[in-house]
């Protein structure tokens, strides 16, 4: 069990936790993380509407890297966005592999440290005795599906061996499709001018070719009844080829047209992991306390290498006397990581009080790349050039940059007489290092930027209790500390800009965000119904803004730095059942429901507004029959309107104004904020470089 690193029925955890099962996974014929979580209420995956897909998992408001994802206990690779053409995200999972996967909501540091903010989204893979009936020493099967919202195709095939000690699996997949289907009606390809500005109304998606492949390899070796090593090769990759209608047209940031717009996206992740299970370690001769160190434990050692490699060529018309010009940019983001984990678990009696005792430790080192390239080719006279300016490529938005996490972890599950009280301490102790490395490309862009190092020491507390008050019924809840390291790209995320005015300077004193979690809540497990009800309140502080305004240098340069502003408190209920109607009554055998609903709340305590990032009031109902052979379920989701949201401004902003005002509109503002967001009307030069650049409030601008 995720919430616990110990084998425990959901009815005995201490917070909230859902399971999903192979089994509801093939009855919900899920093919995404999209399709895996659509009626769970409270956790949410985002979808990009143009080009990236599938982005982040929200559980209670928080998503991105605030949120620890992992597969087999290791962590997949980050998240990372910068600007309109690169956005490494997270869907590195081929869902028909997966055996199980579980969700603890809320906080979990105290398990699994930095990046679990938000809660923990654990996928356990498949194993050979998955496919090995009692009896059956091989196995190969099959699998083709359709999906008619992608038209896409998938098939895949799994070969499955056991005998007394070897046992092992290889199973591979293949999916290939276009662009998913959505409600959108309008087919528009070039924007229209509305407002003052020009805009896509498009709401269909673009044209998209998709393919994928996976890989899960597994050889067991039981040397006894008690042991198992366990060596995994598992590999998932995805590549989309876009046409990007919704980027077409007059384009207000660069005052070009663009003609056509062409995007492919490539990601990979692949991992290799050794590990060992024990399930009888030390003397049991007697149970008596010193009796060995541990009752069981596990280790696994692993490497894991993901690179997300993005490509996008813009074939543009411009004013005279340039004309026409073609852009092509590169995006590239690669993690490196290398691991060992221990886990140990020991069960001790002392005077009827009985002790679990879980403990262990976590070491990783991740290597993290990331570079932007690209050259702008004029057609008419075949020059080609790597400016783009702002920038002249290839570029690092943040040095090339190491971190190496070591943990200490413990936690007691101490059961009072018969099992009816639970109480659940726990806490964890994180040592985080990130250590830059600057290299000529980093350099060029920045030649006077220093970068720092960063070391960071976190406690993080838990305690959680169960209460098994009366027969089915029991209580639960606690509270849980959460944190997460500054990240490599915001404490060192730098680069000058003279030629429109601002730079970005390192952060080496930001603090870790954390989080204090407060959860409660009533279950009943009963043979025909199962319930729960619970009610949360999370308080975050110190999250970190990237790039944020702090003044002006002695250059008369606007400075831009990372820093610790926010805070935040997010609260809410939660609501899962279940009815078993055949248990209830003979004529309804084979029939169930089910039913789940949240609600939630978020603020930014610093300014009042309320936080876009957590969900209106959502909830899904269901009713299934489930025959020997065969089943149908009809299924609902629904979501509440969201009537508490930011207040929009009326008029564009003139953010760090700079230069004097258009001759037309009498307005005037950069917007440094984004690289290619620079205005400066055409009436004055810059301040720097006397460039004229056409006013963006101005209708008539093509």
């Amino acid at each position: 069990m995720t919430a616990t690193r110990t084998e425990r029925v959901a009815a005995d955890v201490p917070n909230t936790v859902d399971v999903i099962e192979r089994e509801r996974m093939d009855e919900l014929l899920v093919r995404d993380l999209a399709d895996l979580f659509r009626y769970e209420p409270g956790i949410t995956v985002g979808i990009g509407f143009g080009r990236y897909g599938i982005g982040d998992i929200r559980i209670r408001g928080l998503g991105g890297n605030r949120v620890r994802i992992q597969t087999d206990g290791i962590a997949v690779p980050d998240a990372f966005l910068i600007g309109s053409f690169s956005n490494a995200n997270r869907n590195f999972v081929d869902m028909d592999t997966l055996k199980r996967a579980e969700v603890v909501r809320g906080p979990g540091s105290s398990l699994y440290g930095s990046d679990a903010l938000g809660g923990v989204v654990s996928f356990i893979t498949r194993d050979p005795a998955d496919y090995l009936g009692e009896g059956r020493d091989a196995y190969f099967g099959v699998r083709m599906g359709y999906g008619s919202d992608w038209n896409g195709l998938s098939g895949g095939a799994t070969a499955a061996f056991g005998g007394e000690r070897w046992s092992g699996l290889v199973a591979v997949g293949h999916r290939q499709g276009r662009e998913p289907e959505n409600m959108g009606t309008n087919d528009d390809v070039e924007p229209t001018f509305l407002d003052g500005r020009w805009v896509h109304l498009r709401t269909k998606p673009n044209p998209q070719q998709r393919d994928g492949r996976s890989l899960l390899a597994k050889l067991l070796f039981a040397p006894a009844a008690d042991q198992r090593f366990r060596l995994t090769v598992e590999g998932n990759e995805d590549s989309a080829d876009t046409d990007m209608y919704t980027s077409r047209g007059f384009q207000q940031l660069t005052m070009a047209v663009n003609d056509r717009v062409l995007a492919s996206d490539h990601q990979t992740r692949a991992r290799v992991s050794l590990g060992h299970e024990m399930d009888a370690v030390g003397v049991h001769e007697m149970d008596a306390v010193g009796a060995g160190f541990a009752d069981a434990l596990d280790w696994q050692v692993y490497r894991q290498d993901s690179e997300t490699t993005q490509h996008t060529v813009e074939e543009r018309t411009l004013p005279a006397p340039t004309l026409a010009d073609i852009r092509r940019r590169e995006f590239n983001f690669d993690q490196r990581a290398d691991g060992l984990q221990l886990n140990l678990r020991k069960g001790i009696d002392a005077g009827g009080v009985r002790h679990d005792l879980a403990y262990g430790l976590d070491v990783s080192r991740t290597r993290t790349r990331q570079k932007r390239d690209g050259l702008r080719i004029f057609p008419l006279t075949g020059v080609e050039t790597p400016a783009m300016l702002p920038d002249v490529f290839p570029v690092r938005d943040f040095p090339n940059s190491t971190t190496t996490t070591a943990a200490l972890y413990v936690q007691d599950e101490i059961i009072f007489g018969d099992g009816g009280f639970r109480l659940v301490p726990a806490v964890r102790v994180d040592h985080y290092r990130l250590e830059p490395e600057v290299d000529a490309i980093f350099a060029g862009d920045n030649p006077d930027f220093v970068a720092v190092d960063l070391t960071e020491t976190q406690v993080s507390p838990k305690l959680g209790a169960v209460w098994h008050f009366s027969g089915d019924w029991s209580l639960f809840g606690g509270y849980a500390r959460g944190f997460r390291a500054p990240p490599y790209s915001d404490v060192n995320i730098g680069f000058t800009n003279a030629m429109f005015g601002y730079t970005a300077v390192a952060n080496p004193d930001l603090r870790p965000e954390t989080s204090d979690g407060f959860e409660a809540g009533l279950r009943f497990n009963g043979d025909a119904v199962h319930a729960s009800l619970s009610g949360y309140s999370n308080r975050y502080d110190d999250f970190i803004e990237s790039m944020a305004f702090v003044g002006f240098n002695e250059e008369g340069l606007m400075v831009y730095q990372s820093r610790n502003v926010a805070q935040a408190k997010i609260r809410g209920v939660e609501f899962k059942a279940g009815v078993d109607l055949g248990a209830l009554a003979n004529g309804w055998d084979g029939w169930s429901l089910r039913a789940a609903a949240a609600w939630s709340r978020g603020e930014d305590e610093a300014s009042g507004e309320p936080l876009e990032s957590v969900d209106p009031l959502t909830g899904s109902l269901g009713i299934a029959w489930r025959g020997e052979a065969w089943g149908v379920e009809l299924a609902g989701r629904f979501v509440g309107r969201r009537d508490r949201c930011r207040p929009r401004p009326t008029a564009r902003p003139t953010t760090k104004a700079r230069g004097t005002p258009c001759s037309t509109c009498t307005r005037t503002g950069i917007s440094p904020r984004a690289r290619a967001w620079t205005w400066v009307c055409p009436t004055s030069p810059t301040a720097r470089t006397g460039a004229r650049v056409r006013c963006r409030w101005c209708p008539g601008r093509a």
